[in-house]
């Protein structure tokens, strides 16, 4: 098994602690494990993307021209990874300010409106951890939640730990929001 991955969206969006949470997740299930960050130098607005593979045997590159997975949470993400997803891959989307969706029909197709997700927990930072929980509903390899607790206790600060039941219930939302196109 060998999983690779990328989310892509605005910085503030939560996509590399996403990745982050997603590669600690694979350690804590025993998995090979790289988790790639890309950013510009804004810390808000600017372009975030992360590369995240899991793997049964040793990872010989974490850089990556097609994926398995991409994950856009924005047009100029969508735009630029859409086109990289491996033919019988998947992509995921946010459709909110998607005004181009793609019509590929080689690909798993899952849109999701993950932000009206959030403000239905009433919290709009859960957003990352919804669109977390699609993916781990879309993925073949199946992470179970008690690794994904683990990634989610070794990620966040302590500070924050008490969000750990929050950050779970928007996981769960997630996974049921997934719809294939």
């Amino acid at each position: 098994m060998k999983t690779e991955i990328i989310a892509a969206g605005f910085g503030g969006q939560g996509v590399l602690s996403m990745g982050k949470i997603l590669a600690y997740s694979g350690l804590m299930d025993d998995k090979e494990v790289t988790w790639m960050p890309s950013y510009g130098p804004e810390q808000r607005g600017g372009t975030a993307n992360v590369t995240v593979i899991l793997s049964d045997e040793k990872i010989s590159s974490p850089v990556l021209d097609t994926y398995d997975i991409v994950i856009a949470l924005n047009q100029q993400s969508l735009d630029k990874f859409g086109p990289r997803v491996k033919q019988g891959g998947t992509l995921i989307y946010d459709t909110n300010g998607i005004h181009k969706h793609p019509e590929r029909t080689d690909i798993s197709i899952y849109p999701i409106d993950a932000m009206d997700a959030a403000l239905e927990l009433g919290n709009s930072k859960a957003y990352n951890m919804i669109v977390m929980g699609a993916l781990l509903e879309a993925m073949e390899y199946k992470i179970p939640m008690e690794n994904v607790r683990k990634g989610l206790k070794k990620s966040l600060p302590e500070r924050h730990h008490r969000l750990i039941p929050l950050n779970e219930q928007a996981i769960e939302k997630g996974r049921s929001i997934l719809k294939k196109k």
